[in-house]
C-alpha cells in the first residue's frame, strides 16, 4: 500500500509511529498513512475524537473535509459504520481505490463536494466528523446553522482541528510570530468553539478541550515525516519552542437538539 520500497524506514516509522495512548491506529501501515498524508496524522485525530464520541456500528457518518479517506477507512474498520467520505480536493475516484484496496467498498463512499453545497438530505446523519478539515470552513457564522441541517436531532458533530489553549493576544511569541500565516487565525480554542456553536442555540456541547498530548503528537508526526522527507520544519521548529504552552488540537463535540 506504499510508494516507499526502503523496509528500514518502514520499521523505524513503525516505531515511532506506535502510540500506546492510540492502539486502534497504531495497528496500521505506519508508511501509508505517511504516503497519502494532508496533515497531521489522520488516524490519531479520528481515534482522539471517538474517545469521547460514541458510535455504533451501522451508523450513517459523514466524514467532512476527509482528504485522502484514510479517516474514512478507519472509522469503517474500528466502528463498522457507514461512512460519507467527502471532499473537495481530492478526487472520488482516487479516494475509491483506496477504499477497495482497504476492504471497506460496502461501508464507504466517496464523494466529491464543497463542504457548503453538501448533496444530502436533511436529517440524514446520525454523525458527523470532521478532522483537521473543519477550521477551514466552519469559523463562518452560518456554517453550523447549514451542517447541522444533515444531522438527525440528538445526532452528534464532532470534530479536531489544530488550536491554541488561549488568545496569544498581539504580542506574538517570537516562535508563533516567525510562522505567522493567515491560516493561523483559525487555530483557535477550545473555549472559542464552544461559544461559537452554542450561541446558535442549535447544539449542546458535551466535550471542548485540548486533546491530550496534542502537540507531543504532532511533532512526532512530524519528526517521522522527517524520516521519508517529507517533514515541515518551520512548524517542528515552533512546536519545539512553544513545548505545549500555546499549541494542540481543539477537540469538540456537540450534539443537536433542534
Amino acid at each position: 500500500m506504499s510508494d516507499t520500497k526502503d523496509l528500514g524506514t518502514e520499521e523505524q516509522l513503525r516505531r515511532v509511529l506506535t502510540v500506546e495512548r492510540y492502539p486502534r491506529s497504531s495497528t496500521y501501515d505506519q508508511l501509508w498513512v505517511v504516503d497519502n498524508l494532508m496533515g497531521p496524522h489522520p488516524l490519531w485525530a479520528a481515534e482522539a475524537l471517538t474517545q469521547v464520541m460514541l458510535l455504533r456500528p451501522g451508523m450513517r457518518v459523514l466524514d467532512l473535509g476527509c482528504g485522502t479517506a484514510l479517516t474514512s477507512i478507519f472509522l469503517a474498520r474500528e466502528y463498522d459504520v457507514q461512512v460519507w467520505a467527502v471532499d473537495l480536493w481530492v478526487e472520488p475516484t482516487e479516494n475509491w481505490e483506496r477504499i477497495q484496496q482497504a476492504g471497506v467498498a460496502g461501508r464507504v463512499h466517496p464523494v466529491h463536494a464543497d463542504a457548503r453545497t453538501l448533496p444530502f438530505a436533511d436529517g440524514f446523519f446520525d454523525a458527523i466528523v470532521s478532522l483537521d478539515a473543519y477550521h477551514y470552513f466552519g469559523t463562518d457564522a452560518l456554517y453550523l446553522p447549514y451542517c447541522v441541517e444533515f444531522l438527525r436531532p440528538g445526532g452528534s458533530l464532532g470534530i479536531v482541528a489544530p488550536g491554541l489553549r488561549r488568545d496569544p493576544g498581539p504580542d506574538l511569541p517570537a516562535y508563533l510570530a516567525e510562522r505567522w500565516g493567515p491560516d493561523m487565525c483559525t487555530w483557535l480554542g477550545p473555549d472559542w468553539w464552544r461559544r461559537h456553536w452554542e450561541r446558535t442555540g442549535l447544539v449542546e456541547v458535551d466535550v471542548a478541550d485540548m486533546v491530550p498530548g496534542g502537540w507531543e503528537d504532532w511533532l512526532r508526526w512530524l519528526d517521522a515525516c522527517e524520516l521519508v522527507g517529507r517533514g515541515h520544519e518551520p512548524d517542528a521548529r515552533m512546536l519545539r519552542a512553544d513545548g505545549g504552552d500555546l499549541l494542540g488540537f481543539t477537540r469538540v463535540l456537540a450534539h443537536r437538539v433542534r
